[in-house]
């Protein structure tokens, strides 16, 4: 059982910038690909980024739609993952989900990943 708690949501103006923090517990944190998913209202959860560890590299998944604004790192030793956001639009706005995928390729599929967290709102003001 692995257990999700995402911070760093808030109020932002565009252009600005935000960063996501996700804490995960467990003692295996290594053997799971995280994920940063959103949903805006009246949407989908839409993928943002995954990144799947292993001893030679971090493998890091980032959508289209965010490619060049925003990032995905994770700190095994804190058992945190962080989605560093930058340049930030009006269409951002939505609530971000953390959610872990056990051994998993970093797939931007939602019904692949096992846990989730309980979301941190982000809303870009224009």
């Amino acid at each position: 059982q692995v257990q999700l708690v995402e911070s760093g949501g808030g109020l932002v103006q565009a252009g600005g910038s935000l960063r996501l923090s996700c804490a995960a517990s467990g003692r295996t944190f290594t053997t799971y690909t995280m994920g940063w998913f959103r949903q805006a209202p009246g949407k989908e959860r839409e993928f943002v980024a995954a990144i799947r560890w292993s001893r030679s590299s971090n493998s890091i998944n980032i959508a289209d739609s965010v490619k060049g604004r925003f990032t995905m790192s994770r700190d095994n030793a804190k058992n945190t993952v962080y989605l560093q956001m930058s340049s930030l639009k009006p269409e951002d706005t939505a609530v971000y989900y953390c959610a872990a995928d056990y051994r998993g390729p970093g797939t931007p599929l939602t019904m692949s990943y096992d846990y989730w967290g309980q979301g941190t709102q982000v809303t870009v003001s224009s």
